[in-house]
């Protein structure tokens, strides 16, 4: 079975208090920063990039901080956006579905129930669509039309040793990615689990569609990976001191953790 080189890039940043992310208030609030990352993931089968980052209108409209563009920050690995066949979704939140005209070649994979949440009824409430931009959903609708967009439904292997699996809960169509390296089964579990407590504690993020669905996902979460080590949170700053880095910014996440 093929084994796949992976990679965090990090690029962007906010600044918030751990009661921001934890469904359980904590009486030791302070502060607690959070990081946006996109991921690569490389072997023989090609490479992949799993999500694309907002761009900075989105981050200057929500008050969020680029630390590097995502294009910038695939160069780092040589990887040229424009020539990127495959771009994996994990769900279409503005941190995970922006920068429109970067990856003009690719395909797009994606969950029809998040395709179904992002342009169905929910959107009639402001509560829900906030972590949205309409733009996304209107590029992604183009795509569609463009013939540039493989929906899956539930599980599914995109490649050998590479696989999307549905876990719901923080969006409706929320997909985590499974990956084959030479330390075993990596999980990149993007927004089913923001930070290492999340999952390890059992304590929801407070932006959910359906809770049920988060705790489940993170029972899902221990059953794909070969152990809790190998689950990547979707912006947890840790990953960065966790793993060796490679560039500014970039981590292997193949390799073993060092810290």
């Amino acid at each position: 079975m093929s084994e796949y080189e992976v990679y965090a890039v990090k690029y962007g940043t906010m600044e918030g208090k751990r009661s921001n992310f934890f469904m359980a208030k904590d009486i030791h609030d302070g502060p607690m920063g959070l990081d946006f990352f996109v991921w690569v993931v490389r072997g023989e089968a090609g490479t992949f990039v799993i999500d694309t980052g907002f761009e900075e209108q989105t981050a200057a409209r929500r008050g969020r901080e680029i630390w590097r563009p995502v294009g910038e920050g695939l160069k780092t690995l040589d990887v040229q956006a424009d020539e990127v066949s495959d771009v994996v979704l994990t769900h279409m939140h503005y941190d995970h579905a922006g920068n429109h005209d970067l990856f003009p070649r690719a395909r797009y994979h994606l969950q029809e129930k998040e395709m179904a949440y992002a342009t169905g009824p929910c959107m009639c409430h402001a509560t829900l669509r906030h972590t949205f931009e309409v733009t996304d959903v209107q590029n992604m609708v183009q795509r569609v039309f463009e013939g540039r967009v493989c929906f899956h439904d539930g599980s599914r292997e995109i490649a050998p040793g590479l696989s999307l699996h549905w876990v719901g809960g923080h969006s409706r169509g929320l997909q985590v990615v499974r990956v084959k390296t030479r330390r075993g089964w990596v999980v990149l579990a993007s927004d089913a689990t923001h930070f290492y407590d999340n999952f390890l504690q059992g304590v929801p993020f407070p932006i959910v569609v359906d809770v049920a669905d988060m705790l489940a996902g993170f029972d899902t979460l221990r059953e794909l990976a070969s152990s809790d080590a190998h689950v990547i949170p979707g912006h947890d700053p840790l990953v960065m001191a966790r793993y060796p880095q490679v560039a500014e910014g970039v981590v292997r996440l193949d390799a073993d953790p060092i810290a």
